[in-house]
């Protein structure tokens, strides 16, 4: 055993000489896989406490246990909690590019790894499910990339990832552009389970994992037919996530 970490520990160092590690964002050369260049690393404002107890939305200051931003308390989400590894911004929309259309799927990895600190916070038997992209687009893309983000977390965390859960029944139209509206309607009816798969999820959480939260119609869309097929909780996790003072 203690030759072959050795061995292991050698090939990697190969690796690392022949293909160094690189920034996941700007591509400079860094020392460790999966990590972000100094530069890119301060343009990252990652998210945590405190913040609405429902869909992470970043509080200025600490407003008691149990708060929520006035968006949920007006009209609640599907979902029963979002939590995001960083606010969208210049670097972090980069990343979910690379990933989403750059063909650079190793990138799941890297979010991965930002992502499992909230993973913690799950119950033990949760599930992770992808959000799903429609067959065509995966054959013109190659790959979905939540599904991506959720096997890596599951090989991370030894957590079960059904990658075929949810079903997009139906192409929907680029979202890009759209308002909130328009983003729930082009969504409406574009998901479904499959009754066979229901037990998969009956009495159980739920994780849904995708890569950007902007205006919330594709979680709320997929966390809706989650419960309806039974799921306990819907928790969200993503790599970034718009902040609504900050949506440009």
């Amino acid at each position: 055993m203690i030759a072959g970490r050795v061995a292991n520990g050698l090939i990697g160092t190969m690796l690392d000489f022949a293909l160094p590690p690189r920034c996941p964002s700007c591509g400079t050369i860094v020392t460790q896989q999966h990590s972000f260049c100094i530069p890119c690393w301060r343009e990252i404002r990652f998210l945590g406490d405190p913040g609405c107890v429902r869909c992470g939305r970043p509080f200025a200051f600490a407003q008691g246990e149990g708060a929520e931003c006035g968006a949920c308390i007006a009209d609640p989400p599907a979902f029963d909690r979002l939590r995001a590894a960083a606010a969208y911004g210049e670097v972090t929309s980069r990343v979910a590019l690379k990933l989403k259309y750059g063909g650079k799927p190793a990138v799941a990895t890297t979010v991965a790894s930002f992502l499992h600190r909230h993973l913690e916070e799950e119950a033990g038997d949760a599930i992770l499910v992808p959000v799903p992209l429609h067959r065509w687009r995966i054959w013109k893309r190659g790959y979905n990339q939540a599904a991506l983000i959720a096997s890596a977390l599951a090989r991370r965390s030894g957590r079960t990832a059904v990658l075929d859960l949810i079903e997009r029944s139906r192409a929907t139209p680029s979202l890009r552009g759209l308002g909130r509206r328009e983003r729930a309607r082009a969504i409406q009816g574009a998901f479904r389970i499959d009754t066979r798969k229901r037990t998969l999820v009956e009495g159980r959480d739920v994780v849904l994992v995708d890569d950007v939260y902007t205006s919330g119609a594709t979680a709320n869309g997929c966390a809706r037919v989650l419960k309806r097929a039974g799921a306990a909780r819907v928790n969200i996790l993503c790599w970034a996530r718009v902040v609504p003072d900050e949506e440009r």
